[in-house]
């Protein structure tokens, strides 16, 4: 049979119930807390995440202009090089080597330019060519010596004034003979991708002089 419920059974049920009731409302408002908190981090993940992912963004924009110019500027350097250097056979610029440590391609294309700068600058004209520029400073005396003698023969020729000015004409053309020898030493330096420098020059100059001096002494 059942016992009946006496006050003070009833009292526990309830005080029971209560204490129930409030750990039920206590774990309920640690699960919200726990859940804000939850939904708080996934919302600062998800805002550092796309803040991440646009500075991404902005940095892959910038690398890929760089790329270009970099690309832009290795084509530029390797045509100076086939041009400066000779070298006509070369292909294309070569591509990135896979595996390389990513560094920064402005000072190296810095250096590459300067190399570049160095190499392309003409030298001057080695000593052993100094009898081509001696030969080139004969052959413009010579040269100006037979256009003089020419003048002089027109004026003896036709007589009157011609006969007057075109010795002094031909004088003229005459000392300047060893000038005329430095426009094949130009070309020659200019084949050797040098610089006519004071030596050829001085070589080119002596040689002419000395061919005109010994011309003019043998013509008298």
């Amino acid at each position: 049979m059942n016992q009946p419920v006496t006050s003070e059974t009833y009292t526990a049920q309830l005080r029971r119930l209560a204490e129930l009731t409030a750990r039920v409302a206590e774990q309920r408002a640690e699960a919200h807390t726990w859940y804000e908190r939850q939904c708080e981090a996934a919302d600062r993940a998800v805002a550092e995440a796309a803040e991440q992912l646009q500075d991404a963004e902005v940095e892959l924009v910038a690398a890929r202009e760089q790329q270009e110019r970099v690309d832009a500027e290795v084509a530029h350097l390797w045509q100076q090089a086939r041009s400066r250097l000779g070298v006509r056979r070369l292909g294309g610029p070569p591509a990135p080597a896979n595996g390389v440590a990513a560094t920064d391609p402005v000072p190296m294309l810095a250096k590459v330019r300067d190399l570049l700068d160095r190499a392309g600058q003409p030298g001057e004209l080695p000593g052993s060519v100094n009898p081509l520029l001696a030969l080139c400073g004969v052959a413009g005396a010579v040269l100006a010596y037979a256009l003089g003698a020419g003048a002089r023969a027109l004026g003896v020729g036709y007589g009157g004034d011609l006969a007057v000015g075109m010795p002094v004409l031909a004088l003229v053309v005459t000392l300047l003979g060893p000038l005329i020898g430095l426009a094949p030493a130009r070309m020659l330096a200019d084949r050797r991708h040098a610089m006519l420098g004071p030596r050829p020059i001085t070589v080119v100059l002596g040689a002419g002089v000395i061919t005109t001096v010994l011309l003019l002494a043998l013509g008298r």
